[in-house]
């Protein structure tokens, strides 16, 4: 008897942890649930800038915490934000074209048909110039939309 009690206790901990995960296979964020390492969607979109927001002005949506850098932005954001979620639940759009889910820098993005992409860029690679270089947004959006449907289902 103590070995099912033991294994149902095992079986529901692996059940509810299973339940939390599906928060963040969507989206780039880490335990805090902090979106965009703490930057304003509403930066990138209206103002075509990565500003770090403060955490004054901070939104809920989906369990996930977006911060601001004033209250209007707050504001606006909470009147429509399904418009300022990131591309991609805010990985790489490289990365996804390429199959892969990958952590950002903040700093590297664009704005592009009302929309912002977040790109790699590391030591070794930058996944925002890659993707500038092909020179085809709507190609490589396409092949990251197809496999995004997919990958937003799985775990890094």
């Amino acid at each position: 008897m103590k070995i099912l009690k033991k294994a149902i206790v095992l079986v529901t901990l692996l059940f509810a942890t299973s339940l939390f995960a599906q928060d963040n296979k969507a989206n780039n964020i880490d335990n805090s649930n902090i979106a965009l390492e703490g930057y304003s969607p509403v930066s990138y979109l209206d103002l075509g800038l990565a500003q770090r927001g403060n955490k004054s002005f901070k939104s809920e949506h989906k369990k996930i915490v977006y911060y601001f850098t004033s209250a209007e932005q707050k504001s606006t954001f909470d009147k429509n934000p399904e418009k300022y979620l990131p591309q991609y639940g805010g990985f790489c759009a490289f990365g996804c074209y390429a199959g892969a889910k990958f952590r950002v820098n903040p700093n590297k993005f664009i704005v592009e048909d009302g929309k912002y992409y977040l790109y790699l860029e590391n030591v070794e690679l930058d996944a925002k110039q890659l993707w500038l270089a092909e020179n085809n947004h709507k190609k490589l959006k396409s092949v990251a939309d197809k496999n995004w449907d997919k990958l937003s289902k799985t775990h890094n």
